[in-house]
């Protein structure tokens, strides 16, 4: 995420790495927040005036799809809703659903059967999976700094007793000398599980303004 050298992360370029992909995941799991752009898909409440409120800064929406009992629904063509992002001032992350529209070419969906809004109440449906890229456009700043303390600690904390000895890019030691693989590739991951710190009390005091703890993620990466 950041430039971990700049403070005290050392080694080969593949180990520098490495570190950093370990503090990046840290601060993944400790805020839950997507600090890079990411393609992900998360499932939100849709409330009485059809807004969804979206748990991640939302950058373009691909897919909105109704979520009901049984099996999905069709996705929604883009002329059903609309999308706002905190990008813009004063706007906050969510899909507004034109609940006083239709569309005749849409079964269900058409104007003497209720439009959107009727279409959603004969599903019964009352979430909606929402497919798109979510994340800050850049990293903050305060991020970027956070990434590159931890990356620093981390390694810190994980260097040999020997002071001789030579550590490899997966280096197989945590900060409690545990056996923990640290690896460097590009491989798609899971969404990474909520964590109480990034074993940093300083990085997480610096993260503290960036917290997240809405709705978990559903799928996506």
């Amino acid at each position: 995420m950041a430039q971990a050298r700049d403070a005290g992360c050392t080694g080969e370029d593949a180990e520098v790495a490495a570190w950093i992909s370990a503090a990046t995941e840290r601060i993944t799991a400790y805020t839950q927040q997507f600090f890079e752009p990411t393609v992900a898909v998360v499932v939100v409440d849709v409330a009485p005036d059809g807004t969804a409120l979206l748990p991640r800064r939302v950058r373009t929406v691909t897919s909105v799809t109704p979520v009901r009992a049984g099996d999905d629904a069709p996705s929604l063509p883009s002329s059903a809703y609309r999308v706002t992002s905190s990008d813009v001032l004063g706007a906050v992350d969510a899909v507004h659903l034109r609940w006083g529209g239709w569309d005749d070419l849409v079964v269900g969906a058409e104007s003497y059967n209720g439009g959107w809004r009727g279409l959603f109440d004969r599903w019964g449906a009352e979430q909606a999976r929402v497919t798109g890229e979510f994340g800050f456009a850049e990293v903050p700043p305060l991020v970027a700094q956070a990434c590159a303390l931890l990356a620093a600690h981390i390694q810190a904390a994980a260097a040999p007793s020997d002071a001789d000895s030579t550590t490899a890019p997966g280096l197989d030691v945590d900060d409690e000398g545990n056996n923990v693989r640290i690896e460097n590739d590009d491989k798609t991951t899971t969404p990474v599980s909520p964590s109480a710190s990034t074993g940093s009390t300083q990085v997480d005091a610096l993260l503290v303004g960036y917290l997240n703890r809405g709705h978990s993620l559903i799928g996506g990466i």
